[in-house]
């Protein structure tokens, strides 16, 4: 039977610092070396189903809050195969440790994908001949995804509803023993980061009206922009999270199983009438490849990366590890 861990992270590692000033996660630094990290906070309603149906059926279940990366690296040590005669760490292809992401945002979970990568990733000077021609990384460790949110509380369609899978803690609890990896594509980008739907990149202003930027978009060797005009927002996708904006269709066939990554900007083109009014139309432009960059022109463009908030000023580069990571699927 298989051992199965309920990774959660804590509710601090959304912040970019990760666990806070001085290490102390729960309070003050006293505080947090006094008592053990796990007394803070008490396991969601969710974990605990689904750790009783896994229980049910025989599998050994630790749950596990992670307030930190080196805390996530301790998890996924787990998952490590056998030494290599090469020296790197690789997942182990046959391991009966089963890894479940108890999720409140796509953010947590590519939290965990972005440490694995970190994880399994080797050196480009080291890179071994069993590793596929089109990818950096090997075929990470599938993982189950448990939401710890009911449907319909939300009106972001995360990747959970895109990817069609179950929300009920017992029917995680069921693919994750008797289910099989669906392998999906994943976004790499020069920054150290991954992407497993999308980014928007551009903003908003108080009364939610899109703000001009400008920027170099290249898709490939197509060039969506030449960083001359402006643009109210570039969007790369993978998955369809960010597929539409305002009632636009940005996004056409966003998929991430076809081994590309779709990507469009939203360029306002102004013309006259035939008796001179000024008019705004919105111009959307798609290509499809295997890499993206973008150079911003202004100082500092803000984005949203799997819902995670940052600012882009300089070039950035994403392109497509095909079928990198797995989901446990009924």
């Amino acid at each position: 039977m298989y051992d199965v861990v309920l990774l959660t992270l804590g509710s601090e590692r959304d912040a970019a610092a990760g666990c806070g000033s001085g290490g102390a996660c729960c309070g003050g630094a006293n505080e947090a070396a006094e008592e053990k990290p796990e007394r803070c906070e008490t396991p969601r309603v969710p974990v605990l189903a689904c750790a009783d149906a896994l229980t049910a059926r025989g599998a050994r279940v630790e749950m596990v809050t992670a307030r930190s990366d080196a805390e996530i690296d301790e998890v996924l040590a787990r998952l490590d195969g056998a030494p290599r005669p090469d020296g790197l760490t690789w997942p182990d292809p046959d391991s009966k440790v089963r890894l479940v992401v108890a999720t409140a945002s796509d953010a947590q979970l590519r939290a965990v994908l972005r440490r694995l990568v970190r994880r399994y990733a080797p050196p480009p000077s080291r890179r071994p001949a069993d590793l596929p021609g089109n990818r950096t990384v090997p075929d990470l460790p599938p993982v189950g995804v448990l939401p710890l949110d009911p449907a319909g509380s939300t009106g972001h369609r995360d990747l959970v509803a895109q990817l069609g899978l179950s929300r009920d803690p017992a029917e995680v609890a069921a693919a994750v023993l008797d289910g099989t990896p669906r392998r999906l594509d994943l976004l790499r980008n020069d920054g150290g980061s991954v992407t497993l739907d999308g980014a928007l990149i551009g903003a908003a202003d108080e009364a939610g009206r899109p703000l001009h930027w400008r920027g170099r978009v290249e898709v490939d060797d197509t060039v969506l922009s030449d960083g001359d005009e402006p643009l109210m927002a570039c969007v790369i996708g993978n998955a369809g999270g960010y597929a539409t904006l305002n009632d636009v269709t940005l996004l056409n066939r966003p998929d991430p199983t076809d081994e590309l990554v779709e990507v469009a900007v939203a360029v306002p083109v102004v013309s006259r009438s035939t008796f001179g009014r000024k008019r705004v139309r919105l111009e959307v432009r798609r290509a499809r490849g295997r890499a993206v960059s973008v150079l911003p022109r202004d100082e500092k463009v803000p984005f949203l990366d799997d819902g995670a908030e940052g600012e882009l000023n300089r070039k950035r580069s994403w392109w497509t590890e095909p079928g990198a990571w797995a989901v446990w699927a009924a």
